[in-house]
C-alpha cells in the first residue's frame, strides 16, 4: 500500500517539475513586428503571408486523420486473430467497425466528404 502511494507521489512530483521546466523554458520575450514577419531572403515580404485557408479542406484533412489512426488502430486486432480466434475479441471488433462505419455515414451524411458544393 504504501508503495503504491510513494509510486503515485513520485510520478506526480515528476511530471509537475516536467511542466514547471516547459513552463520556464518557454517564456517568451518581448513580441515585435520584424519576429512576426516573414522572412523572404532578407527583403521586405511583398504580401501577407497569412492567405485565407479552406475550411472544407481543413475538415476533411482531420476526417481523413481520423479514419486513418482507427485502420492503424485495426491492424492489431488482425495480425493477433491469426494465432488465435476470441469470441470476445470478435465481438470487440465488430463493435469496432461498426462504430466506425456509423461515423462515416454520419460525415457522409452531413455533407463533410463533399468536396464541391
Amino acid at each position: 500500500m504504501l508503495s503504491a502511494f510513494i509510486s503515485s507521489l513520485f510520478a506526480i512530483v515528476v511530471s509537475s517539475l516536467m511542466m514547471l521546466m516547459a513552463w520556464i523554458l518557454s517564456a517568451r520575450g518581448s513580441k515585435d513586428r520584424e519576429k512576426g514577419s516573414s522572412f523572404e531572403c532578407g527583403f521586405d515580404p511583398m504580401g501577407s503571408a497569412r492567405l485565407p485557408f479552406s475550411l472544407r479542406f481543413f475538415l476533411l484533412a482531420v476526417i481523413f486523420l481520423i479514419f486513418d489512426v482507427e485502420i492503424v488502430l485495426l491492424f492489431p486486432i488482425i495480425i493477433g486473430s491469426f494465432y488465435q480466434i476470441n469470441f470476445f475479441i470478435f465481438i470487440g471488433t465488430a463493435t469496432f467497425l461498426f462504430i466506425l462505419i456509423l461515423g462515416l455515414f454520419h460525415e457522409w451524411n452531413e455533407g463533410s466528404l463533399d468536396w464541391m458544393g
